[in-house]
C-alpha cells in the first residue's frame, strides 16, 4: 500500500498552523501591525497562529509568491500569535487601533461575532465563489468576509485493531447509538484502553459532541432551523443531547480525567497512542486523517455519525473552517489579493497532501490511498454544517462550562438546557 504523504504530526491550534516565510518578515508579540488606522502602503500586515511544520510554511511561501505576483514591491509582514490568546490579543489590537491589516480567523462564531470589525468584501470575491466550498461559514447578514481556505468538520475514528481485540468486526462500526454503546461496552470491560478520547479542559468537548453526532439527532428540518438561529434548548432533541452527553460519561466511555485534559494535543494522543478506541477529530489541520495514519496505518478507520432518532438524515458535519478577515479598509485591495493567493488551486492541491487538508477549493483531487480520507470526501456532498458554530459567542462559552458539569454531575440536564436557552435571549 503506498504511503504518498510524510510530514510530522501538526502542532498546536485546533485548524491550521501558519508561520512567516519567504517573502515576508517574521512578527511576534501583539505589535507590528501597520494599524487599522492606516499605515504604509507598501506593506501588508497579517496576524495568524502557532508555529509551523515543513508543509505548512510550503504552503505560506506559495500564498506570499502568489501575492507578491500582483504585488511585486508590497512587502507582506506576518505576526504569529500564540492560539490560545489569539482572540484576546486581537480583539486588544484592534480596540487600541494597533491591529493588522489582515487576520486569521475560524469560521462561523468566531469571525460572525466579530463581523462589525470587518470590511465586507462580497464583491471582490464574487468571481471565486463557484471554485470553492464552505462559505456560509464566513458570511453574515448577507455579506461575505473572508473566503474559506480549508474545510473543517468533525469525523469519527476509531482503530480496528482495537475493535478486532474486544471481539468486534474491524469493519463494521457501530451504526446506530444503541450499538454504541454496546460496543464501547465491550470495549471497556474486554480491554484497557477507554471508548472514547476525550480532552475537555476548555470545555471543548461537548462542541465536538453536538457537532458530530447531531445530525442522527436532529431530524433535518431540526438542524437547519438550528444553523438558522431557530434554537430551543429546552426541545426533547436539544434536552437529549445533554443527556448523552452526561449519560455516556457516566457509563465510563472517555479516559479517567477527562475535564482535566487538554484536548489539543493531549487527547488526540491517546487515541494516536491506541489507548482508545475512537475519538471525534479534526478533517483538516490537525487530529485529522493524515495525522492519525501516520501512528495507526491500516487500522485507522472513518466512521459516519450513528443514528439516534427515526426521521434524521446522517450527514458529514463540515463547513468551511478558516479565512482571513480584512480589518484595515485602507488596505481592502491588497487584502483581497491576498485573501484570492490563499485559496489558490495549485498551493491549495500541494498543501492537501503534505499537511493533510481537506481544501475548500473543489477541483482540487486528494492524491492518496488513506482510506479514511477517501471515505470523507466521498460524503462531502451530503455535508451539513457544524452545529455549534452557528451559537453566539456567550452562548458557547456558556456550552462549554456547562459541557465540563455535565461530565461530572454538577448541573442537571434540566438546569443546563434552562441556562443555555436564557442565553439564546
Amino acid at each position: 500500500m503506498k504511503r504518498m504523504i510524510n510530514s510530522a504530526a501538526l502542532g498546536l491550534a485546533a485548524a491550521l498552523t501558519l508561520t512567516a516565510c519567504g517573502g515576508a518578515s517574521a512578527g511576534g508579540g501583539t505589535g507590528g501591525g501597520s494599524g487599522t488606522d492606516g499605515g504604509t502602503a507598501d506593506k501588508l500586515v497579517v496576524w495568524n497562529w502557532g508555529a509551523a511544520d515543513d508543509a505548512a510554511a510550503a504552503f505560506q511561501e506559495d500564498v506570499i509568491a502568489t501575492f507578491n505576483e500582483q504585488n511585486p514591491d508590497v512587502e507582506v509582514e506576518v505576526v504569529s500569535q500564540p492560539f490560545d490568546q489569539y482572540y484576546t490579543l486581537l480583539g486588544s489590537a484592534i480596540e487600541a487601533g494597533t491591529g493588522p491589516d489582515v487576520a486569521l480567523f475560524n469560521g462561523g462564531t468566531q469571525l460572525k461575532s466579530r463581523a462589525g470589525s470587518l470590511v465586507p468584501v462580497t464583491d471582490e470575491l464574487a468571481d471565486i465563489t463557484g471554485d470553492l466550498a464552505g462559505w456560509p461559514a464566513f458570511q453574515a447578514d448577507g455579506e461575505t468576509y473572508s473566503a474559506p481556505m480549508f474545510l473543517q468538520g468533525f469525523p469519527i475514528y476509531y482503530n480496528k485493531a482495537i475493535f478486532e481485540a474486544a471481539g468486534l468486526d474491524p469493519e463494521a462500526p457501530p451504526t446506530t447509538w444503541e450499538e454504541l454503546g454496546a460496543a464501547c461496552d465491550t470495549i471497556t470491560s474486554s480491554t484497557d484502553v477507554s471508548c472514547f478520547a476525550l480532552g475537555n479542559k476548555e470545555g471543548l468537548g461537548i462542541e465536538f459532541f453536538l457537532s458530530g453526532f447531531g445530525s442522527g439527532i436532529f431530524t433535518a428540518e431540526e438542524y437547519d432551523a438550528w444553523i438558522d438561529g431557530e434554537r430551543d434548548w429546552t426541545s426533547e432533541h436539544a434536552r437529549q443531547v445533554l443527556t448523552m452527553w452526561s449519560e455516556s460519561s457516566a457509563d465510563g466511555w472517555y479516559n479517567e480525567g477527562a475535564n482535566s485534559t487538554a484536548m489539543f494535543n493531549d487527547s488526540f494522543d491517546i487515541f494516536s497512542g491506541a489507548k482508545a478506541a475512537m475519538v471525534i477529530g479534526l478533517s483538516s489541520g490537525i487530529a485529522h486523517w493524515k495525522q492519525f495514519d501516520e501512528f495507526l496505518g491500516d487500522d485507522l478507520g472513518f466512521m459516519m455519525p450513528v443514528t439516534t432518532n427515526e426521521g434524521t438524515t446522517l450527514a458529514l458535519p463540515i463547513e468551511g473552517g478558516i479565512g482571513y478577515g480584512v480589518l484595515n479598509e485602507d488596505k481592502k485591495d491588497l487584502a483581497v489579493d491576498w485573501i484570492k493567493a490563499t485559496v489558490e488551486r495549485d498551493a491549495q492541491a500541494d498543501y492537501a497532501l503534505a499537511g493533510g487538508q481537506i481544501v475548500s477549493n473543489t477541483t482540487v483531487e486528494l492524491d492518496t490511498d488513506i482510506a479514511s480520507a477517501q471515505a470523507i470526501i466521498t460524503e462531502l456532498p451530503g455535508s451539513k454544517p457544524l452545529l455549534h458554530t452557528s451559537l453566539s459567542g456567550d452562548t458557547l462559552d456558556l456550552l462549554h462550562r456547562l459541557g465540563q458539569q455535565l461530565l461530572v454531575g454538577e448541573v442537571t440536564v434540566d438546569e443546563a438546557a434552562a441556562q443555555l436557552q436564557a442565553s439564546e435571549g
